[in-house]
Parts: structure tokens; C-alpha cells; sequence
């Protein structure tokens, strides 16, 4: 067993041991906030700088001159405009939002790419990947081990399958990403759902009743009571999970549960942008009419202190 291999033992042990039977199992994938500051235009521009630029990077345009601002803002737009028109439109800015939300996610990414991108190409196969994580069981199948590498493996190319569009069985960046976090992608919603059921569904009638239900939730350990909130989730799936009332779980009910249809705060806040923008009312912005509002998509303390700070030439 490697050391990789090892550590993901480990983790399991660790969660099976440590967690407490009380702990409440979070399933549920809900979008993050744009930003943890309030909205208050009337009072600053913070919450749409972080929504705009993602928090991190928010903060390094706060140390601009208003010139350094809109150039570098004025590089940006040229990112949004994907179809180069010469316009930005409220759906490429609200692409371009929920990238700049997603930018740890893309960093995760890129710390663990060279591990796997073995011949340096650029790109991942299922044979890099497969051979990187499970090179050990492949070369020395341990029929005692108590944890299924096959089934894992097999779980695991399932997934990158669905992540890799083309069909070629071997992954863009954005494949890849895709493939780690399937969550944040609408074509991956699927597989997050069918995983989900499979942990769930212990009796394999590809459904949850709800014992399945609070089981996945909560282990009762002895306990005599049940904690409040368990039976809360009990009343919850009897009235609001179970839609059709015939006692459990089917693919539909378990989507809606754990990948609910949230408030779309990248597409809020892009229609904002574009209404307190357009200066002629045409529905998109120009080049021209976003870095004229420099001060509302990325700011600078330059402009609140009337002196230039110091300039960070990353970008």
C-alpha cells in the first residue's frame, strides 16, 4: 500500500471513529455566497468587487491607482467577451462570475495536475490517473483488504467517463475539474446523484426509504432518544422529500434534495452589473462603458484616499 493509499485509509478510519452519532451528515450542495459582505451600493462597491473578482483577488485591486484598476480591468473584459464581439452580455458576465467564485476549486486542480499528468501533455487519461491511484492494488491485488479497490475503481471511471465529453478517455483541465468536483457542473449532476443514492441505498432496491435516510445521517450508537433535529429530518422526508408519498426516495426526489434549484446569486448580481452600467440601454456593455465604472466591478483605495499604493504586477 502506498503512502497515497495509506492516507485515504487513514481518513476513513478517522471519520468512522471520530464522528459523533449525534453529528448531522451534510448532503446537501448549496452555491456558496458571492460574497460574506453586505450589498449596500449606497454605502461602498465591496460586495460586487468580491463577486466580480472572487474575495483573494479583490484585494490586490485594492491596492491600485484608478489607472492601474481599468487597465487591468480592461484586460478582463477582453476574458469575458468569449465570442469577441465587442460585447459583454449578462450571460458571459455571469459565466464569468461563477468562474471567478470557483477559482479555489481551479487551484485545488492545479496543485494536484503534474501528479497525475505523468507524460506532461497537458492532459489526463484514465490510464494516468488510474495507475497513479490505484497503481498498488493493480500490481498486487490484496484479496483480504477490507476496502473494495476495485469497486472504487470502478466507481471512479464511471465518473471520469461522464466528466470527459468527448469520449476519448482522456481529460481537459476543465474535464478534470469536472471529474474532482462534479457538484459545481450541471452535466455532472447526475453521477453526484447516483453516488449519492449508492451510499445511501444499503438494501440495493435503487431507492431510499427512510430508515436509509436517517441511517446515511445518523447512527444511533445505544442511544435511547434521538436527538431533535433527527426527528425533524424524519418529518422533513415524510412531508417534503418523499413527494408522491410512497415511502421513499426515488432519482428525482433524491436531485431535488441534495442539489436544490438555489437562488442564482452569479446571475443576480451580473444582471445588477449590467443594469448599473449600460449607459445606452442595450442589454450588454462595452469595453468603454465597464471600465467607466471601474469603481463598482473592481475599486481602489486609491480613489477613497486620494494616493496611489503599492502595485502587484501579478495578474
Amino acid at each position: 500500500m502506498d503512502l497515497r493509499q495509506l492516507l485515504f485509509c487513514l481518513c476513513l478510519w478517522v471519520a468512522c471513529t471520530l464522528s459523533k452519532p449525534t453529528e448531522k451528515k451534510e448532503r446537501v450542495h448549496h452555491d456558496p455566497q458571492l460574497s460574506e459582505k453586505m450589498h449596500d451600493d449606497a454605502q461602498n462597491f465591496d460586495y460586487d468587487h468580491d463577486a466580480f473578482l472572487g474575495a483573494e483577488e479583490a484585494k490586490t485591486f485594492d491596492q491600485l491607482t484608478p489607472e492601474e484598476s481599468k487597465e487591468r480591468l480592461g484586460i478582463i473584459v477582453s476574458k469575458i467577451d468569449l465570442d469577441k464581439d465587442g460585447f459583454v452580455t449578462e450571460g458571459e458576465l455571469t459565466a464569468w462570475i461563477k468562474k471567478a467564485q470557483k477559482k479555489y476549486i481551479y487551484d485545488n486542480v492545479q496543485r494536484q495536475w503534474h501528479e497525475f499528468d505523468i507524460n506532461q501533455d497537458g492532459l489526463i487519461s484514465w490510464d494516468e490517473y488510474r495507475n497513479v491511484t490505484y497503481g498498488t492494488y493493480l500490481d498486487d491485488p490484496d484479496p483480504d483488504n477490507s476496502f473494495n479497490y476495485k469497486q472504487m475503481m470502478m466507481r471512479d471511471e464511471r465518473r471520469f467517463k461522464m466528466a470527459d465529453q468527448d469520449g476519448d478517455l482522456i481529460t481537459t483541465k476543465e474535464e478534470f475539474t469536472a471529474f474532482l468536483h462534479p457538484e459545481e457542473y450541471d452535466y455532472m449532476k447526475d453521477i453526484v446523484v447516483l453516488e449519492t443514492m449508492e451510499d445511501i441505498d444499503k438494501n440495493g432496491d435503487g431507492v431510499i426509504d427512510l430508515d436509509e435516510y436517517i441511517g446515511d445521517m445518523y447512527n444511533h450508537d445505544g442511544d435511547a432518544d434521538e436527538p431533535e433535529w433527527v426527528k425533524t429530518e424524519r418529518e422533513q422526508f415524510v412531508e417534503f422529500r418523499d413527494k408522491n408519498r410512497d415511502g421513499k426516495m426515488d432519482k428525482e426526489e433524491t436531485k431535488d434534495w441534495i442539489l436544490p434549484s438555489d437562488y442564482d446569486h452569479a446571475e443576480a448580481e451580473a444582471r445588477h452589473l449590467v443594469y448599473e452600467s449600460d449607459q445606452n440601454k442595450d442589454g450588454k456593455l462595452t469595453r468603454e462603458e465597464i471600465v467607466d465604472k471601474y469603481d463598482l466591478f473592481v475599486g481602489s483605495q486609491a480613489t477613497d484616499f486620494g494616493e496611489a499604493l503599492v502595485r502587484h504586477d501579478e495578474f
